[in-house]
């Protein structure tokens, strides 16, 4: 089965076939830095890493975009409301950007907590204001967008597809415009690129059309189109981003490329509490750092993988206990596998169980190419680990090749593709990588004999023995010993 991916805006699933082959370029919305990240963004940011880790494992060059937005965005249209960023740095009478350093540090360390992988780049608004004004020039060179007062608005009008992600069509918006739409637009529909800063306002660069800042939208298309180029292959993010904030990223790009701005998007799912959205407006969210105070790291990464992406996940203390019980189980299982790896005789492996390894793996794979499905990912690795209790309790002489197949399997779908399996906790295991490099010598060894490379297999034999571990030639195979002193 070849990988399909939900794409939002075709609203089915679709083969992934990406713009160059071989290829991802891939770009996620990142967090808005004015207040530690809660249990919201670990199911956005975990269930993304899994999505990033599973295209590597299939062998794609992915180029991984998150952005860093540290310009405070407007909330509401985007052109109305409150800048978060300088509303909190007020309030803790700080420099905005003395805030955005704090909190973009905590972030990170939330998200490597949670073995999430750094993107390969982290974009900041700020950093990228030359883009962004360009960006704004082009739209209005090509007549997409008018400035109005040091502001400058796009014109939806002016680009026909607007809504074709979110469905929403602008007429239904201009139905629902609030009391008192900003008099400089146009229209109630058109959307802030470039905003005049008035005196108060802390955050201020210079522009064509004064002095000003950058509008919530403009960033993601400019810095994306940056690294990635105009077309790219992914584009994700939670669902309350479809509109306005994806919508308006469509309308800009396209409008001002003439060229699709994405092949697929993706959007995850809410984090609930009681069946309500979490969020930090309704004071029902808990802060990443307050749950890894009660709970392993690795079991809220478990508890967000458990669900699919595209599914809402409701937060509980009970709920991230039974993870935390489920992730342990898994945990055991993978330790006493390592045990018999050390202790277990050399030999032929269980043809029978290796048969199940590969049914395993399969159902695995097939279950990550149906739109990344974690849930059905874990299950298939809960279903294995029973296989593999059962083995461990039945009494049968189980040769080391037959242990080594099995945490090699744990050790690719749990670690390289979900990440539930740390390198922290293969490094807790204290005698695997002497385990791991003695077996490399050993089969090194094995292959220069059948080359007839006696004076190299005599040299590793001798060395090894120079450093008290004595090699032990049998019919089924080759044992290592250290030397009684």
């Amino acid at each position: 089965m070849a990988l399909k991916i939900y794409n939002t805006l075709t609203r089915k699933k679709e083969p992934f076939v990406p713009l160059r082959e071989g290829e991802v370029g891939m770009y996620v919305c990142g967090p808005t830095v004015y207040d530690h990240a809660h249990i919201g963004h670990a199911k956005t940011y975990v269930s993304f890493d899994a999505v990033v880790r599973y295209l590597r494992y299939l062998g794609y060059h992915v180029l991984y975009i998150q952005n860093i937005t540290d310009v405070g965005h407007l909330t509401d249209d985007a052109d109305a409301g409150e800048d978060k960023i300088a509303k909190r740095a007020a309030q803790r009478r700080v420099e905005p950007m003395a805030l955005v350093e704090t909190v973009m540090r905590s972030y990170f360390e939330d998200m490597d907590a949670l073995n999430v992988a750094r993107p390969d780049i982290s974009p900041r608004a700020s950093g990228h204001i030359p883009e962004q004004i360009e960006l704004v020039r082009t739209l209005i060179e090509k007549g997409h967008a008018y400035e109005a007062n040091g502001s400058v608005y796009f014109s939806v009008a002016s680009f026909p597809a607007y809504g074709k992600l979110s469905g929403r069509r602008p007429e239904a918006q201009k139905e629902c415009a609030r009391i008192g739409v900003n008099p400089e637009k146009r229209d109630a529909a058109d959307f802030a690129l470039w905003k005049r800063a008035e005196p108060g306002h802390i955050l201020r660069w210079s522009s064509p059309w004064g002095v000003g800042f950058p509008g919530w939208h403009v960033e993601c298309s400019a810095m994306a189109m940056k690294y990635i180029g105009e077309t790219l292959d992914i584009h994700g993010g939670g669902l309350d981003n479809v509109f306005p904030h994806h919508e308006c990223e469509i309308a800009q790009s396209e409008a001002a490329t003439g060229k699709p701005f994405v092949r697929y998007w993706m959007h995850n799912n809410m984090v609930t509490v009681d069946g309500v959205r979490m969020g930090k407006s309704l004071g029902n969210f808990v802060t990443i750092k307050d749950a890894l105070k009660r709970f392993d790291p690795m079991a809220v990464r478990f508890f967000v993988l458990s669900s699919h992406y595209r599914s809402p996940l409701d937060f509980s203390e009970e709920a991230l206990s039974a993870a935390e019980r489920g992730l342990n189980r898994l945990y055991a299982a993978i330790r006493e596998v390592r045990a018999r790896m050390r202790e277990a005789e050399p030999g032929e492996t269980d043809r029978a169980f290796m048969e199940k390894l590969e049914i395993t793996k399969a159902a695995f794979l097939e279950a990550m190419d149906d739109d990344f499905n974690t849930a059905g990912a874990v299950g298939v690795l809960f279903d294995f680990t029973r296989a593999v209790n059962t083995l461990l309790h039945s009494g049968q002489t189980i040769h080391r090749r037959t242990w080594v197949a099995i945490d090699a399997l744990y050790t690719a779908l749990g670690g390289e593709i979900l990440g539930i399996v740390p390198e922290t906790f293969v490094e807790a295991e204290g005698d695997d990588l002497e385990e791991s490099l003695m077996d490399l010598l050993i089969d090194v060894r094995e292959e220069l004999r059948k080359a007839k490379q006696w004076a190299l297999s005599d040299t590793i034999r001798d060395r090894l023995s120079g450093i008290g571990v004595v090699l032990e030639d049998g019919p089924e195979g080759t044992v290592w010993n250290r030397k009684n002193r």
